[in-house]
């Protein structure tokens, strides 16, 4: 009895707190996303009323044209800076664990160093090289003739996209080397005795052989795209481009704390999770399917 209750009492601290912190504000946002707050009077003065909305606040929310606009507007996010990150984190960790690579631990702490750097202080260091006039990218630019405004309405999306490729490829990098550590030596070996090249060994070992880590790092990217708010939270201010809405996570915390509606913020918010579940299962499945015909 003493056994099998030990590691329970080993857990309880852990198990509180992600209960706590997790699963009863989950339960919490399903149950508010199905209640509408009616309030009595012109400020609520005569009380507020809680009732079941059914639906209400789903259809409500796939029929906003902005929150529909923020997802397809960060799904195009996700296609274009997933892509390019996960691509640059996989050719640095190729290059930086190639035979002939020199102070790979110098550079591996380089380019991981900007994930160190919390995302509201990478977001204010990178508008002061968007804002003309503070930026010397700018006005380098605009010396050779090329006239651009890193903060206008087309362009202020794939600024954002840039910031976040700066601050998370080093740590998806870290993600795919340790896949790439883990490889056997004889491996390696075999395929030089066999004659294979560099390239050959990149494509016919090491490629086939972090796709793990390769869709790990894949899921957590459509996560965290989905949640994306700081960076165009701070940039709302500098950019006409950027509303209140303009990305999923924004509309909810919008609805919430501008708008006082928690039901369709609630409702908001278990869309964006859903998605993200959703985007994540296709991502495993597609990789799943494709190794399965291998």
């Amino acid at each position: 009895m003493r056994h099998r209750t030990a590691p329970w009492i080993l857990l309880a601290p852990f198990l509180v707190l992600f209960i706590g912190t997790m699963i009863i504000p989950i339960i919490m946002a399903i149950g508010y996303s199905f209640t509408r707050v009616e309030r009595r009077g012109l400020l609520g003065e005569a009380g507020i009323e809680s009732t079941f909305a059914g639906l209400d606040n789903y259809i409500a929310a796939l029929s906003n044209v902005n929150f529909v606009e923020s997802i397809g507007r960060m799904i195009l996010f996700g296609i274009v800076q997933v892509t390019v990150m996960i691509v640059a984190a996989t050719v640095l960790a190729l290059l930086l664990e190639s035979a002939s690579a020199k102070w790979p631990g110098f550079f591996r702490s380089s380019y991981f160093l900007p994930y160190g750097i919390p995302g509201v202080i990478a977001t204010i260091l990178w508008s002061f090289l968007y804002i003309p006039g503070l930026s010397p990218i700018v006005d380098v630019l605009q010396a050779v003739g090329i006239d651009i405004d890193f903060l206008a309405p087309g362009v202020v999306l794939w600024s954002i996209a840039n910031i976040v490729t700066w601050t998370y490829t080093g740590y998806n990098m870290l993600i795919i080397i340790a896949q790439l550590k883990s490889i056997p030596k004889e491996l390696y070996e075999a395929a030089t005795i066999d004659g294979a090249g560099p390239m050959r060994i990149v494509r016919s070992i090491q490629l086939p052989l972090i796709r793990p880590a390769l869709v790990l790092t894949i899921i957590f990217s459509i996560i965290g795209t989905l949640q994306l708010f700081a960076e165009p939270r701070l940039l709302l201010t500098m950019s006409s481009g950027i509303t209140t809405e303009y990305t999923p996570n924004m509309s909810a915390y919008a609805y919430a704390f501008q708008y006082n509606e928690i039901g369709m913020a609630a409702a908001q918010a278990v869309i964006i999770a859903v998605s993200a579940f959703v985007l994540s299962a296709i991502a495993l499945g597609i990789s799943s399917r494709s190794e399965r015909k291998r």
